[in-house]
C-alpha cells in the first residue's frame, strides 16, 4: 500500500457550541479515487478546507509530502484581481513548469473551452457558474498529485458532467470528491469516507457499496445505545435500593453509573430525515397539459420549434439538455407560465400548480427563515389546509428552532434547498413543476424527495441534470435535439440514451415502469410492436369503457334519490363507494385505451408504405 500524500490525524473543530469535527480523518495517496459523504452541515467542506490547508483546526496534524501539488475546488471561488478568466487558471500552474511545459497553458486554454469559456471573460461579469467553470478548470489544469474537489457538477450541464467524468477517469491524480451526483460517485469512486456527527469512518469499497454499510454500522449503534440504556436502568435500580439496604456507597460503582449517564447525554444521534410530504389537492382532470405545434424564440435565436406532446395525471417527466438549451422555457410553456410564439398549450382542468425555481428567486434574503415560511403572518404555517407552528415544520426539514430568526441569506446551500422545498410542499398541489430541485441537496435528502415524488398521486415535471435521479423518479424524458427541436423518449435518461443509440442498452439501469393509474394499469411504453396483450386490450377496452360509462350512470340513478340516505343509510354507503371504484375504473381504462391508441399510430406511421 503506497504512503499517504495527504494525510490528517485527529482533526477537531468547534463553531460555537457543537464540535463540527471531534477526531476526523482522512489518508489520501497516488491514485486515490476518495469520496466524501455525509448529511448536508456535516463539515464535509470544512474537512477539505483543512485538507487544502486553507483553515486551521483547533486540534490534530496534517502532513502533506514535500512537493506534493494539491489543488483544491471551491464551492465559490474568488477571482478577483484577475484581469482574465484565463489569467486565473493559469495562477494555478506552477510558474516554473509553465515556462518549461508550455503544453500546461495548452491545457488550461483546452479545459476553459470545454466548461464553455474564451479564456478572455472578465472575472468581474462571470455569472456564479461561469466563475465555478473557471475555478473547476484552475484546479484541473496542473494534473496535481491530489485533487480535491467539493461539488464539481454544480452549474455543469449534463454533456459538461459527463465529460468531467472522463477526464477524471483518465487523471493519475489521487481524488477527494464530494458531490451530490450518485452517478458520479459510482463511476469515479473507490473508497468512501463517511463523516458522521464529527468522526470519520472508511469503507475500502466506492459508493456503490456505501449505503448498505451506513444502513448496518447505524443499526449496531442503535443496538448498543438500547443496550446503554437498559446498563443505566439496571445502574439505577441497584442506586435506589440496593445502597439503601446495606446503608452504604459504593462509590466507584457509583461513579460508573454517572459515567454512563454522562456519556449518553453527550452521545450525539443520528442525524434525523427530513420529512418530505406535499400536501395534496383534489386530483386534476386526466388530461394535464396537451401542446400542438409550439414554437418560441429569443432574439430570432429558436429555442422550442414545432413540439407537440400530451401530459396525463400522473405522468412525471423529465426535461433534458445542455445548459442554454431553453429547459426552463419548454418547463413554462408546458405549464402555461409562458406564451407560445406559435402553436398552442392547452391545460386541463382542476390543476393547482406548485413551482420550485431553480435559482431560489422566491426567497427574500432579508426575512427570517420563520417569515419566509409563514409569509409573515405569525408563528403558524397552513401545511396541507391543517395549521402547525413553525418551529414544528421546521424540524421536520432538520432546521433548529434556534433558527427561526436567521435571516434567509445566511443560510447554506442546502439549508435553503430545503427551505424551499418546505414552503413548497405546504401548498396543495396535484402539478409540481420543478426546476432543478435537487441542487445542493444530500443523498439522503434526494433519495427521500425520490420516493415522496414516486408516491405522489399528481402530475410532475422535472428538470434535472441529476442522471440517477431521473432514471429513479421519470417516466418520460423529453430531450434537445439541437435548434430548437425536442423529442420525448420513453423511460429516464439511460433509457432515452440507449433510444438514441448513444448508449449500448445493457448499461441501462433497471428501468422503471410508467406511472400506475389509480385502478393499477400501466400503459405501455413505446415500441415498434405491439404485443399481442396490447392488441387485445386496444380491441377490447371500448367495450369495457361502454360498460363502464353504464354502470356509473346506473348508480348515479340511485344517489338520484334524496331519500336514499335517510331511508337506507348502509345501501347509499355501498353506493357511493361502488362509483367512486367505477369512476376510477373508467378513468384507468380510458387512458390505457388513450395511450395504447397513440402507440399503435406511432407505429403505423413508421411503417413503410406501400
Amino acid at each position: 500500500m503506497p504512503p499517504p500524500l495527504l494525510l490528517l490525524q485527529d482533526i477537531t473543530l468547534t463553531f460555537g457550541v457543537t464540535p463540527l469535527l471531534s477526531g476526523a480523518e482522512l489518508a489520501v495517496a497516488a491514485g486515490d479515487r476518495l469520496c466524501l459523504v455525509g448529511r448536508n452541515c456535516s463539515g464535509k467542506s470544512t474537512l477539505l478546507r483543512i485538507a487544502a490547508g486553507l483553515v486551521q483546526p483547533d486540534s490534530g496534524r496534517r502532513f502533506a509530502q514535500p512537493g506534493a501539488t494539491i489543488r483544491y475546488l471551491p464551492q465559490e471561488p474568488d477571482l478577483s484581481g484577475f484581469a482574465t478568466a484565463l489569467a486565473y487558471v493559469e495562477d494555478g500552474l506552477d510558474p516554473e513548469a509553465a515556462e518549461s511545459r508550455p503544453p500546461d497553458r495548452h491545457r488550461a486554454l483546452y479545459l476553459l473551452k470545454e466548461l464553455g469559456l474564451t479564456g478572455a471573460e472578465n472575472p468581474e461579469s462571470l455569472s456564479g457558474g461561469e466563475a465555478r467553470r473557471a475555478a473547476l478548470a484552475r484546479a484541473l489544469a496542473p494534473s496535481p498529485d491530489i485533487l480535491l474537489l467539493d461539488e464539481p457538477t454544480n452549474h455543469l450541464d449534463l454533456p459538461g458532467i459527463e465529460w468531467l467524468e472522463r477526464e477524471l477517469a483518465g487523471m493519475r491524480s489521487g481524488i477527494v470528491l464530494i458531490s451530490h451526483d450518485r452517478r458520479l460517485l459510482e463511476r469515479i469512486s473507490r473508497g468512501t469516507v463517511w463523516l458522521d456527527r464529527g468522526i470519520t469512518r472508511t469503507l475500502d469499497e466506492g459508493f456503490t457499496a456505501f449505503e448498505p454499510w451506513r444502513d448496518t454500522v447505524l443499526e449496531q449503534e442503535e443496538t448498543e445505545f438500547h443496550k446503554l440504556g437498559r446498563k443505566i436502568a439496571m445502574e439505577e435500580d441497584w442506586l435506589r435500593y440496593g445502597v439503601s439496604a446495606r446503608r452504604t456507597r459504593n462509590q466507584r460503582r457509583l461513579a460508573d453509573l454517572f459515567a454512563l449517564r454522562r456519556k449518553r447525554k453527550e452521545q450525539r444521534g443520528a442525524q434525523g430525515m427530513v420529512r418530505l410530504d406535499a400536501a395534496q389537492a383534489d386530483l386534476s382532470g386526466r388530461l394535464v397539459a396537451a401542446a400542438q405545434g409550439i414554437a418560441k424564440s429569443y432574439g430570432g435565436r429558436p429555442v422550442v420549434r414545432d413540439f407537440s406532446t400530451r401530459i396525463m395525471r400522473g405522468d412525471r417527466v423529465g426535461i433534458v439538455g445542455p445548459n442554454g438549451a431553453g429547459k426552463t422555457t419548454l418547463l413554462n410553456l408546458l405549464t402555461g407560465a409562458l406564451a407560445p410564439d406559435a402553436g398552442e398549450v392547452r391545460l386541463g382542468t382542476n390543476l393547482a400548480q406548485v413551482t420550485l425555481d431553480q435559482r431560489r428567486e422566491t426567497l427574500d434574503p432579508q426575512q427570517t427563515l420563520s417569515d419566509a415560511l409563514t409569509g409573515g403572518g405569525g408563528d403558524n404555517v397552513t401545511v396541507g389546509g391543517q395549521t402547525r407552528h413553525v418551529v414544528g415544520y421546521m424540524k421536520d426539514y432538520l432546521f433548529r428552532p434556534e433558527q427561526a430568526r436567521t435571516p434567509v441569506g445566511v443560510l447554506s446551500g442546502g439549508e435553503r434547498a430545503r427551505l424551499t422545498l418546505a414552503r413548497a410542499f405546504a401548498l396543495p398541489s396535484n402539478l409540481l413543476a420543478l426546476d432543478e430541485p435537487t441542487n445542493d441537496l444530500d443523498l439522503e435528502t434526494l433519495d427521500l424527495l425520490q420516493e415522496k415524488l414516486a408516491e405522489y398521486p399528481g402530475t410532475v415535471l422535472l428538470v434535472s441534470h441529476d442522471r440517477d435521479f431521473l432514471d429513479r423518479v421519470v417516466v418520460a424524458t423529453i430531450a434537445t435535439e439541437g435548434n430548437g427541436r425536442w423529442t420525448e423518449y420513453a423511460g429516464g435518461y439511460t433509457d432515452m440514451l440507449a433510444q438514441r443509440g448513444t448508449a449500448p442498452a445493457t448499461a441501462a439501469v433497471a428501468k422503471r415502469p410508467r406511472a400506475v393509474t389509480e385502478a393499477g394499469a400501466q400503459p405501455a411504453a413505446r415500441s415498434r410492436r405491439m404485443s399481442f396483450n396490447d392488441r387485445h386490450a386496444l380491441e377490447t377496452l371500448p367495450a369495457r369503457i361502454a360498460a363502464l360509462q353504464t354502470q356509473i350512470a346506473g348508480l348515479n340513478a340511485v344517489l338520484a334519490d334524496p331519500d336514499l340516505y335517510a331511508s337506507d343509510p348502509g345501501r347509499f354507503s355501498k353506493t357511493t363507494a361502488s362509483l367512486a371504484t367505477a369512476r376510477d375504473q373508467l378513468a384507468a381504462a380510458e387512458e390505457q385505451w388513450l395511450t395504447l391508441e397513440m402507440q399503435r399510430e406511432e407505429i403505423e406511421a413508421l411503417e413503410p408504405k406501400t
